[in-house]
């Protein structure tokens, strides 16, 4: 029996969202690697990098369930990209605060697309993968609201970090 074209376009979202993950772990365990003055924003990336990391696992238990795999090829782009991104990063002085606003932004795309793949998971009959994309929205929204909330503080110690010339405010 063929699959109907929602149906496809929502195997594929998943695919998407399983890469896209990928690509957060990436960027998140290159930026928390590199965070030595900033211990509050390091120990929430840290804690996200561990729910990046269950969100794949959940991302692939749907894939797994659809009688799917996710795409190895998006996946290593993704992991690519982010590599590039993250790499990029490094010859900046000002990494932390650009850091920052990345992360605030991508979090706020991945809320996107989760809002997106539970309306599909929902038009193909999948309603254990709208909850378990609900689930994730929910993370996502709570890492995107603390950033938020952080990202002022963040600022304001890299501002007073630049000001010492022993130090490496970018870290």
């Amino acid at each position: 029996m063929s699959k109907s074209k929602a149906q496809e376009n929502y195997i594929d979202w998943v695919r998407d969202a399983h890469a896209m993950e990928k690509q957060a772990e990436t960027m998140l365990t290159k930026m928390a690697d590199r965070l030595e003055h900033y211990p509050l924003l390091q120990r929430r990336i840290q804690e996200h990098i561990v729910e990046t990391q269950g969100q794949q696992k959940l991302v692939q238990d749907v894939l797994d369930r659809l009688d799917t795999s996710h795409s190895v090829i998006k996946d290593v782009a993704a992991k690519a990209t982010a590599m590039g991104q993250s790499l990029s990063g490094m010859f900046v002085s000002d990494e932390v605060v650009k850091g920052g606003i990345s992360g605030y932004v991508f979090e706020h795309f991945e809320i996107a697309c989760y809002s997106a793949l539970i309306v599909a998971a929902e038009a193909v009959g999948d309603l254990q993968g709208a909850q378990t994309f609900m689930t994730i929205k929910v993370q996502e929204e709570q890492m995107a609201k603390w950033l938020e909330e952080n990202l002022p503080e963040v600022t304001q110690r890299y501002l007073a970090l630049l000001e010492n010339p022993d130090v490496d405010a970018s870290r």
